[in-house]
């Protein structure tokens, strides 16, 4: 397997962490994002939409980190990182989403270069733009995980769930959001931070950081 990612790429970052938790290797293949390396002739070539990340497993071309996960956990089942009851599938696809869909999409680079390049607002305001939508989004995981109380986002091993809260918390302290006002999600980060999966697949520790 190839995965084209971005170090600093909170959905790169949920795959490498999908990957490292059932063990699997796989080519690392930087494109980084800052540099528009995403336009490149030779990444548009085998990515429809310009964006990290991208597995090539065989001769497929998996994108959307959500969906490349689950299919890493339909072809190496074990360690799965879906519930096997539906409720629990449920609720791990929602805290998942909770935060692919809710926080991240308004803070990803994209938006943010058009918020300063075309609406041309300050750096301050911008920045003012991305603590918002992650501290408010960040309450709505906290809720959650309040309602069912576990050593993870769901249960005593890591989800599809953890696998995204983890690089959205990285993201969060890099830009200097607030985290206190959410203790049960900073537990949760903290318990998933102390599995080598995560900690082996930071940011920092990828080829292409600098």
């Amino acid at each position: 397997m190839e995965l084209y990612n971005y170090f600093r790429s909170s959905a790169s970052y949920r795959v490498r962490i999908a990957l490292a938790l059932k063990g699997l290797d796989y080519d690392y293949k930087p494109v980084h994002l800052v540099r528009n390396e995403q336009f490149n002739e030779s990444y548009a070539a085998v990515s429809a939409s310009r964006l990290v990340p991208l597995l090539k497993d065989g001769d497929a071309m998996l994108t959307q980190s959500l969906a490349i996960i689950e299919y890493l956990d339909e072809t190496h089942p074990e360690p799965a990182l879906l519930p096997a009851d539906p409720l629990g599938r449920a609720r791990v696809r929602a805290i998942a989403l909770d935060i692919a869909c809710e926080i991240h999409p308004l803070d990803n680079l994209r938006v943010l270069r058009y918020l300063v390049h075309d609406l041309k607002l300050s750096e301050d305001d911008k920045n003012r733009w991305y603590r918002h939508w992650v501290e408010t989004g960040l309450e709505t995981v906290e809720r959650q995980l309040v309602a069912q109380p576990a050593r993870y986002c769901h249960g005593d091993t890591p989800t599809l769930a953890d696998c995204t809260l983890v690089p959205q918390i990285f993201n969060a302290q890099r830009m200097q959001c607030r985290v206190e006002h959410v203790p049960n999600v900073m537990r949760v980060f903290e318990a998933c931070m102390a599995l080598p999966a995560f900690e082996q697949t930071r940011p920092e520790k990828c080829p292409d950081a600098a």
